[in-house]
């Protein structure tokens, strides 16, 4: 279904029924006021009946009459700021559209979408136009009536103003809240009128993020990191749905921050079953992330080396055969991941993480001073990196020293995720290991992405050419040059290893 995106920045004031809008021609830059035009609205506000969208800031609804009818998503970027995504009505005037539902799945899950409230709405809109006739903003004088419909019905009636920018400047709202200011109109203490329909039904607003500081408890740096990464999390889902550009890679990189903040503070947690098994949870989500991006790093890789490659000794379709193969798998692996989001395993997990962040069970340990628990479970990450470089130091080269130098990366990344933590308790000295931790992480990882592109290599394009009667002379040649670039990022690591910060 076919969908419009757009950016709605407003305002609302509330109005009793004697008041009177003031001179809008006032206003700075605008030259005309066009002719108030009259509309009768109807909209339908779609929730799960716990009204979780709405706790979210979120809107849905289905509008009836005026000339943005169909389906809106409302969702939330700054004060006053939300984007807004239109799709078209359908017959099913109960059933939200898909290309709307799966933008809020990561907030509603398997939960049902039912109507919470029907808002009627008689609204005058007043057009202001610019020097040039361009359109700067509506004005709009609503008169609504409300019934909610959950949690327990309830019925309302109110005016309000409402300023909506459409082609002008964010001076303008200003302006206009001055105008308004001088008659005594305020803004509106209600942010939409879905919120002023719920009343005391609405969701209330939950506790704050709890700080981080080094004079704070250990399990403060904790839940604000994890805040930090499960709203992520949440922000990449969408995007990864929608199959925008690296919202894989982000929403892996929150998965995999998370995992490891969970196994770095493991001794502050009560069940360490509990908390084991949702680190496992957390690595099944990671591979399922991991298969569609590493796809495309590969593809990515192998054809920057192609290209580099002089034409006269690139033999046979190699370029091309490398292109259908990872465009096949790229989309099987993608399809995959959608499966993955709409399934009830990846709901309960996004359940657990929202139990961790409302209700942790922590040790003793846990409230603490950061200052003095926090270092400690630092120096603990990264004797894990040593003790797995000194493992790889005794492995001959082949592929059991690739996999202990693979060990060498996720300990790396471990520490380098384990010291963003704590920034906010010893910010010069974790920001260091976290430096050198990422510098270990990065080489290890071209290492890694060399032997994954040599076994491709061997095992899926150069068996394939085989097959078909095509020369594999090229494939050997990719095959040899990434030797020499694995060789290149082993040296890289000897190096960064004797360089690296040891944990105050």
């Amino acid at each position: 279904m076919d969908t419009s995106r757009g950016r709605e920045i407003e305002l609302k004031f509330d109005v009793d029924e004697q008041a009177t809008l003031p001179t809008l021609q006032n206003l700075p830059g605008v030259k005309t006021v066009e002719p108030p035009t009259e509309h009768h609205l109807e909209a339908v506000y779609f929730d799960t009946e716990s009204l979780v969208l709405a706790a979210h800031h979120i809107t849905l609804r289905r509008r009836a009459g005026g000339d943005d009818a169909g389906w809106h998503l409302k969702l939330p970027i700054d004060a006053g700021e939300r984007q807004e995504i239109h799709a078209p009505l359908t017959g099913d005037s109960a059933t939200v559209p898909e290309s709307l539902a799966r933008l809020v799945r990561v907030h509603v899950r398997d939960r049902p979408l039912v109507a919470i409230a029907l808002l009627r709405t008689r609204r005058i809109v007043h057009r202001l136009r610019g020097l040039d006739g361009e359109a700067l903003a509506d004005v709009c004088d609503d008169r609504v009536e409300s019934d909610r419909l959950v949690p327990t019905p309830q019925h309302a009636a109110w005016r309000e103003w409402e300023v909506e920018l459409v082609d002008g400047p964010l001076s303008l709202l200003d302006a206009s809240r001055e105008l308004l200011a001088a008659d005594g109109i305020r803004p509106s203490v209600h942010a939409s009128k879905l919120g002023r329909a719920l009343g005391d039904g609405f969701p209330a607003e939950p506790a704050g993020v709890p700080a981080a500081t080094s004079s704070g408890a250990a399990a403060g740096v904790l839940l604000a990191y994890a805040h930090e990464q499960v709203s992520a999390l949440a922000e990449q889902d969408p995007r990864v749905r929608e199959d925008e550009p690296d919202a894989v890679h982000k929403m892996r990189i929150a998965t995999r921050r998370l995992r490891t903040a969970l196994a770095t503070y493991a001794p502050l947690f009560t069940d360490e079953h509990a908390t084991t098994r949702l680190r496992a949870e957390l690595r099944w989500l990671a591979r399922s992330l991991g298969r569609a991006r590493d796809e495309h790093v590969q593809e990515a890789r192998l054809l920057k080396l192609i290209a580099k490659e002089p034409a006269k000794l690139l033999l046979g379709p190699v370029a091309e055969r490398v292109a259908a193969q990872f465009a096949d798998r790229t989309e099987a692996a993608r399809g995959d991941l959608q499966s993955v989001l709409d399934g009830t395993r990846y709901f309960r997990l996004l359940d657990e993480l929202d139990e961790l962040l409302v209700a942790p069970r922590f040790t003793r340990l846990a409230y603490a001073s950061a200052r003095t628990v926090v270092p400690g479970l630092l120096a603990r990450d990264w004797k894990r990196v040593r003790t797995a470089v000194r493992a790889a130091k005794h492995v001959p080269a082949g592929p059991e020293h690739d996999r202990a130098l693979h060990e060498v990366r996720k300990s790396a990344k471990r520490l380098r995720y384990a010291a963003e933590t704590a920034l906010p308790v010893r910010r010069k000295s974790a920001k260091r290991l976290a430096a050198d931790a990422q510098k270990l992480q990065s080489i290890l990882g071209e290492h890694q992405d060399s032997v994954i592109a040599r076994d491709l290599l061997l095992t899926r394009f150069t068996e394939q050419a085989h097959r078909n009667g095509e020369p594999t002379f090229s494939y050997g040649r990719l095959y040899t040059r990434e030797e020499f670039r694995a060789a290149d990022a082993v040296e890289r690591f000897h190096r960064a290893w004797k360089a690296f910060s040891r944990p105050e």
